[in-house]
């Protein structure tokens, strides 16, 4: 196997690819339940950055076995949305903390340039958190008009779906990861991310950065795995109410 050589040029995120990547489930950062990793090469050197837990089947049913236990007990669907839009906002100030940290990585990971990564992906990402945050408090029902008011009563009324599966691409990885979490966790919903196996190392940082932010157990899980066999887990497993995938 190559020899893991860190750019020098990197001035933030050497402290994270000097340890070893692991996968969030169920509040625990883990390796695969196999053992098994895979290689992640700089596209822009072709040298190697890291090597990160290859999930299969089995992984993906710890993972969504934690976000059904999650959901069903109430830990977070329960929970007040002025309360779930904190918590993202908390998120969201942790990844604006370390942004020059996930630029970095999403440039040697993804092949884009830094100043592209760090003026686009990482500010938006921040901004979907933020947005979401709101609008956890404005996801309301409404009463519907009839013409025999007094006798009938019509309404709407919104309720989260489940555990949700989310597949991301590989060019646009950690803003893409956002954009799927965040409303999921806005609408009260839990998750089971899979991060796209060319683009894989912002995914653990987030995972990292979603244990700090206080997020209980299981609420959201993020793992790296191929699509032939963690995601076609993901999208085929019967716990799994929705599925978004780019």
């Amino acid at each position: 196997m190559d020899t893991i050589a860190l750019d020098p040029r990197l001035r933030h995120a050497t402290g994270f690819l000097g340890r070893d990547a692991r996968m969030l489930i169920d509040g625990k950062m883990v390796a695969a339940a196999s053992g098994k990793t895979f290689p992640v090469y700089n596209p822009a050197t072709g040298t190697l950055i890291a090597n990160v837990p290859e999930a299969e089947s089995a992984d993906v049913d710890l993972a969504v076995a934690a976000a059904r236990r999650a959901f069903d007990s109430g830990r977070w669907s329960a929970v007040s949305p002025s309360e779930r839009g904190k918590l993202l906002w908390r998120l969201a100030d942790l990844i604006e903390r370390d942004l020059e940290e996930l630029a970095e990585l999403e440039s040697i990971d993804n092949g884009k340039p830094y100043a592209v990564a760090r003026a686009a992906d990482l500010p938006l990402a921040v901004d979907i958190f933020r947005y979401m945050a709101g609008r956890a408090t404005k996801i309301t029902g409404s009463t519907l008009s009839l013409s025999l008011p007094g006798e009938y009563l019509s309404y709407t009324m919104r309720e989260p779906v489940g555990v949700v599966g989310q597949i991301i691409p590989w060019n646009f990885p950690l803003l893409m990861a956002c954009w799927k979490i965040a409303p999921a966790l806005a609408a009260g919903c839990t998750v089971v991310l899979k991060a796209a196996e060319q683009t894989p190392m912002t995914a653990p940082r987030l995972a990292e950065l979603v244990l700090e932010a206080g997020f209980p157990a299981g609420v959201v899980n993020i793992l790296t795995g191929f699509g032939e066999t963690a995601g076609a887990a993901l999208a085929a497993h019967p716990d799994v109410e929705k599925v978004a995938f780019t």
